[in-house]
């Protein structure tokens, strides 16, 4: 449960939240992306309040304007590296020529260029990221949402995912938001938010 939590995240701005497990992670972010609604106060993103609108516009909200990486990549195992990338777009009827070339030089923006084929059961785990990581992508969301996205890696590849992140958020000047246990990649984000049960305990950069 979290307790009168207030923050602002400007475009572009990276930032990650910090805490032992059960402090409320997850959930701040589930609440973040829309995915839950908060039993008081309010979610404004991009102007929207999300305790304003229905079901289906807050689903349209997920799909257009915010994009999410988990710990596990939620890659559909039937579907090739490709078809997992587009699946955002299909679900709003988006399936032109243009789109699919999208998709495909989002691959190749994660090094996967030559896995476009390829389904989640052929690829290792850090290039299942890689295609989350992609997908996240497909609809050019405002605010990219990342739950440990790197937990499940080793730290060759969570290193390799970290920069990929940082690196596109950038590019794209969409605000990112990490949970992350990861005090290192803590520290490389523009600013940390730290949760102790459930409230916020201090928003400062971790020490060297």
């Amino acid at each position: 449960m979290l307790h009168n939590i207030t923050f602002e995240m400007k475009a572009g701005e990276q930032v990650a939240i910090v805490g032992p497990s059960g402090v409320g992670k997850s959930t701040l972010l589930h609440l973040l992306g829309g995915l839950d609604r908060p039993t008081s106060g309010d979610v404004i993103a991009n102007g929207k309040s999300l305790a304003q609108l229905s079901p289906d516009q807050l689903a349209d909200v997920r799909n257009r304007d915010v994009g999410f990486v988990f710990q596990f990549h939620h890659l559909l195992p039937e579907f090739t590296a490709l078809e997992n990338v587009l699946m955002p777009a299909r679900l709003h009827g988006d399936d032109k020529p243009e789109t699919v070339e999208r998709a495909k030089q989002l691959l190749a923006d994660v090094g996967l260029s030559h896995r476009l084929d390829h389904r989640p059961g052929e690829l290792s785990g850090g290039e299942c990221q890689r295609v989350a990581v992609a997908r996240a992508r497909m609809n050019q969301p405002r605010i990219l949402i990342c739950d440990e996205p790197t937990g499940n890696l080793d730290g060759e590849a969570a290193a390799s995912l970290q920069a990929l992140l940082e690196r596109l958020a950038r590019d794209e000047a969409a605000a990112l938001i990490v949970a992350t246990h990861n005090l290192e990649f803590a520290r490389a984000m523009d600013r940390v938010i730290r949760l102790h049960e459930g409230r916020v305990d201090e928003s400062a950069r971790p020490s060297p």
